[in-house]
């Protein structure tokens, strides 16, 4: 269960949450949260289901393992980015869409010169 706890740490501190607040939100003390996240704790279905729900994650975010540390930054930056757009209107994202693929075609364009 260390890689649950791993996740669901990451998935906490990206959030802002301390395991206080997410023991709150799942109704579990904060020592039981470090426990999980520590992989000193066993964590039922209906307990991780609680996670998922207050970390409003999909369950196989949980389950995500076995990746390289640039993979688990990437993986950090885009869950960041997500959490970012979460409150912005559709017109909003739009913007920031064609403001990435604008971006994105600027890193790509000296690749194709070379």
């Amino acid at each position: 269960m260390t890689i649950v706890g791993e996740r669901i740490r990451f998935l906490r501190k990206n959030r802002g949450l301390t395991q206080e607040q997410l023991g709150e939100k799942v109704g579990l003390p904060q020592s039981y949260i470090g426990g999980i996240e520590r992989g000193e704790k066993n964590v039922s279905l209906e307990t991780l289901e609680r996670i998922i729900y207050a970390l409003d994650v999909n369950p196989e975010e949980i389950f995500k393992s076995g990746m390289d540390k640039e993979k688990l930054q990437k993986d950090q930056l885009i869950d960041k980015i997500t959490l970012k757009l979460e409150d912005r209107d559709s017109t909003e994202i739009k913007i920031i869409h064609n403001l990435v693929n604008d971006v994105i075609k600027a890193f790509d364009s000296p690749r194709k010169s070379k």
